[in-house]
């Protein structure tokens, strides 16, 4: 059976503060977690866990957040709300007749509150999309490790999505930014019939490398285009 994504893992010098800011944004609970702080998420959206990691961020992440809004009025009240909680605007080169707004949370994460009216992430959730700076290649890559289908293939240009729907995982295509040591965002997987070993080779087997273990059972690897992720038992 195909791998879950039990949750996107954020880096963090302080993992319960960031948690509790995307704690409060999205409406989540915050649960103590043996691998740090979780915010659960369900078959539609998305679970974000926070360790804590004393590396600080070198330059843009591979993975930013992209949240909904139902109407203008919805995103400016989301957008108020994150920088209450401690966001900041943030300049990406963005221009100015594009409707979304760019922020960074408490350290320095990039995400985005979409416009109302996105048709392409219709649907899926308060969380919409984990937008990943990656190849063609690596978003197949994942439609076959999470068999998630594939709704979006163009120019380059991948997505996939839950057969249950919510939240879209997708990539933007070439020129991919050069990786700038160990991501500080990372996919962590959990196995769904508990056969670890026969789950890494299958997975490698799809074009992941195997890096190690990284204690109590879980297996690290790294995708098709050198992005870390782990594998825990089921």
């Amino acid at each position: 059976m195909p791998s879950r994504l039990r949750a996107l893992t954020f880096d963090a010098h302080e993992p319960a503060r960031l948690a509790e800011f995307w704690a409060a944004l999205l409406g989540r609970a915050v649960l103590d977690d043996p691998r740090g702080v979780l915010l659960p998420g369900s078959d539609t959206q998305v679970g974000l866990r926070f360790t804590a990691s004393p590396t600080g961020k070198a330059g843009p992440n591979r993975v930013h957040l992209h949240l909904t809004s139902t109407s203008p009025a919805a995103q400016d009240d989301t957008v108020a709300a994150a920088l209450e909680l401690g966001a900041g605007h943030l300049d990406v080169g963005q221009l100015p007749e594009e409707e979304h707004v760019v922020l960074a949370d408490p350290e320095g994460n990039e995400f985005c509150v979409i416009e109302a009216g996105n048709r392409f992430l219709a649907g899926c959730g308060f969380l919409g999309e984990l937008a990943c700076d990656g190849t063609r290649q690596v978003g197949l890559f994942w439609a076959e490790t999470l068999g998630w289908p594939v709704v979006w293939d163009e120019n380059e240009e991948t997505a996939i999505r839950s057969p249950h729907g919510g939240t879209t995982i997708a990539w933007g295509g070439p020129p991919v930014a050069p990786k700038r040591g160990r991501n500080r965002q990372r996919f962590h997987l959990t196995c769904a019939d508990g056969q670890l070993s026969a789950e890494v080779e299958r997975l490698v087997g799809l074009g992941a490398t195997r890096l190690g273990g990284a204690g109590d059972g879980v297996v690290e690897l790294a995708d098709p285009d050198g992005n870390e992720f782990s594998l825990a038992p089921g």
